[in-house]
């Protein structure tokens, strides 16, 4: 019961705060995909998937759109995102039925004209691209939160990035050996110190150069510590990009 009020409490201010709202679905995230999951016949994958943008959509109007009047909030956000992939997959089967996805539209009275292939993934694209902009705000923000309650903001960490190959390479190896001991990576993220010493002898590397870099290293333990995952892609592809691998 007390759980079901923190909820009730969390969704009702999370009408007036977009971060709330945001914060609420990221948290409830395996909830949606266990409900997209049952419409489906299987687990979603996580952008490839259409459903699960939908059901994440679904779940943040449901959110909006809560009356505690008329009960508890997760079944009635589970009807809304069944409802709106029922809707989805209706939309699907017609587009299939009336008409083969390479014919054009007639372009009259404000239609589109393109094929009805070009118009879906269209459709597709933009909801993806709307979801994934809204997934990227909340968790840059909660990681820049983060960092800030360590004494990192994010422009430290962009002025003490390593811009030689060398100083990458150092921190690059400091990040795979903590990568191999959780427990060192916990205490970074919960204390915002690094435990220089031990990375410079266990990755090989010079201690002053991590010493230059701190900053830097400790937000890029903390974004492998708490699933961080689009943060850690662009870190991914960052580090590839300059012949390395973060993964």
């Amino acid at each position: 019961m007390r759980r079901d009020k923190d909820l009730t409490a969390r969704v009702r201010a999370a009408k007036g705060d977009a971060r709330a709202a945001d914060g609420l679905v990221r948290d409830y995230l395996p909830f949606i995909k266990a409900e997209t999951a049952k419409f489906m016949g299987r687990a979603p994958q996580q952008g490839r998937d259409d459903e699960l943008g939908i059901a994440m959509f679904a779940f943040h109007e449901a959110v909006l759109a809560y009356d505690e009047t008329r009960g508890a909030f997760l079944p009635l956000a589970a009807m809304s995102v069944r409802n709106r992939l029922i809707d989805y997959r209706r939309r699907e089967r017609r587009h299939a039925e009336v008409s083969s996805l390479d014919e054009p539209g007639h372009g009259g009275d404000g239609e589109d004209a393109r094929p009805l292939v070009e118009r879906i993934a269209s459709e597709r694209d933009e909801i993806s691209e709307r979801e994934a902009r809204r997934a990227s705000r909340a968790e840059i923000a909660e990681f820049a939160a983060q960092l800030e309650g360590l004494g990192v903001g994010l422009s430290d960490v962009a002025d003490n990035s390593p811009r030689q190959q060398r100083t990458l390479e150092a921190c690059r190896s400091a990040l795979a050996y903590a990568r191999g001991r959780q427990d060192l990576l916990d205490r970074v993220a919960q204390t915002g110190k690094l435990p220089i010493a031990e990375l410079a002898r266990g990755a090989g590397v010079e201690r002053k150069t991590l010493e230059r870099h701190r900053r830097y290293l400790v937000a890029l333990f903390v974004a492998y510590t708490n699933g961080y995952d689009i943060i850690r892609g662009h870190l991914c592809k960052i580090v590839r990009a300059t012949g390395g691998d973060a993964r």
